[in-house]
């Protein structure tokens, strides 16, 4: 059976049970404990508090590690409750008791569906009755081993605290954003679930290795093995993405939301330093780096700069993919125009072909800084966002000096 009826059969059946339900109790009020089954008997724990409104409708915290995801769209009907995570969109569509909830994690774009429960009251994320037999925080090398595809380098970076510990993966396209979990004994277990992510990582350690296996929802799979060396570091990521040669300038021309076809030679551009924003409003780095560009875009505001993201979606059809963006626009408080670059796929060699004066499209997001004249001075690929701690705040200072550069010349 295809998950587009799988999704259909799930929506239909909390709709019946609504039309059979006479009695509903209320949701309480507090701190939840929530499970996504990952398959192979694999669960992925968050936490999540929950707010009644005065309305009698409802709001939700979701928490991991240092950050807090608001959630302002749930809608109840009867016993049944559909919660939209905020930008992306997936959502969590289940029936409920007064202590439990029990559903599915739908992304439908993607086609995937995920089994969901939640239970109230329990505040850990994961259960430890064994004091840990190290301490994890510092640096490590990474390798991530996937069933399907080819090995890949990672930069681990962890806090523990007791037997807490957070922290996060640096990839050469981004980070693994919030992680949180606990050490167990010799047992080191971390997740985090923001809507788009859900993400579980697994792993025994010692003082200076790792062994363990990463899942993402229940359709990816990696082994991996780390190794703490307090002096690694990943490749430079403004070495990865170049200008080809035959090319010398960054050209494009994608629609609008408005039906307006906008290119680089547009006189908006001209004079100007411009950003622009590979992206897609999947992405949860790309939703950092967004964050992060309209911050900085209202601190510094300058008439000599100008941002443009170039969007690549998921979704089917164009009226989707512009939806999507729109979303993103209002959530975010986004005033620069993001332009649809590509709907139904983000396969990167096609997001290539759309910009074939790159040597390649590595990672969502990849950003691209122009000089007034138009010249491509610098392309980073990936984004390493505020789960870096120290990283973030050193990308912050660099880029402020590399546009404040690019404005005196």
């Amino acid at each position: 059976m295809v998950i587009k009826q799988i999704i259909v059969i799930i929506l239909l059946a909390l709709f019946l049970g609504n039309c059979a339900s006479t009695e509903t109790e209320d949701l309480k009020e507090g701190l939840w404990l929530a499970h996504l089954e990952l398959g192979e008997g694999q669960l992925l724990p968050f936490n999540f508090k929950l707010n009644v409104l005065e309305n009698g409708g409802y709001s939700m915290e979701v928490y991991n590690a240092d950050e807090v995801i608001p959630v302002d769209e749930i809608k109840v009907i009867k016993d049944s409750i559909v919660i939209k995570m905020p930008v992306f969109e997936g959502y969590l569509a289940g029936r409920f008791s007064e202590e439990r909830i029990k559903g599915s994690f739908i992304k439908e774009s993607e086609e995937r569906v995920v089994p969901f429960s939640a239970e109230y009251g329990i505040k850990e994320r994961f259960s430890v009755k064994e004091m840990p037999h190290t301490n994890i925080s510092g640096n490590w090398e990474v390798e991530f081993r996937p069933v399907l595809d080819d090995p890949y380098k990672a930069k681990g970076v962890f806090k523990q605290l007791g037997d807490r510990v957070v922290g996060t993966f640096k990839t050469l396209t981004g980070d693994y954003r919030f992680l949180d979990g606990s050490l167990k004994g010799d047992s080191l277990m971390l997740s985090t679930f923001d809507g788009a992510h859900a993400y579980l990582f697994k792993s025994k350690v010692t003082d200076s290795t790792m062994n363990g296996v990463f899942y993402s929802g229940n359709h990816f799979k990696a082994q991996f093995n780390a190794k703490r060396n307090e002096n690694y570091e990943l490749p430079n990521a403004d070495s990865l993405t170049y200008i080809k040669e035959g090319y010398s300038k960054l050209s494009f021309s994608f629609p609008s939301a408005e039906g307006k076809t906008v290119s680089l030679e547009d006189a908006y551009f001209k004079n100007k330093v411009v950003i622009v924003q590979v992206m897609g409003t999947w992405c949860p780095n790309c939703l950092d780096e967004t964050k992060f560009l309209v911050e900085y875009t209202k601190q510094h505001s300058n008439k000599e700069i100008a941002v443009v993201a170039l969007a690549f979606e998921y979704a089917k059809t164009k009226d989707a993919a512009f939806a999507a963006i729109e979303r993103l626009q209002d959530r975010i408080g986004v005033e620069y125009p993001i332009l649809l670059a590509q709907y139904g796929s983000v396969d990167k060699e096609l997001a290539q072909e759309k910009l074939p004066m790159l040597n390649q499209v590595l990672s969502f997001p990849t950003t691209i800084l122009l000089d007034k004249k138009g010249e491509v001075r610098k392309i980073h690929t990936g984004f390493n966002g505020p789960a870096t701690g120290q990283n973030y705040q050193r990308f912050k200072r660099n880029f402020h000096r590399e546009i404040t550069g690019l404005l005196e010349e």
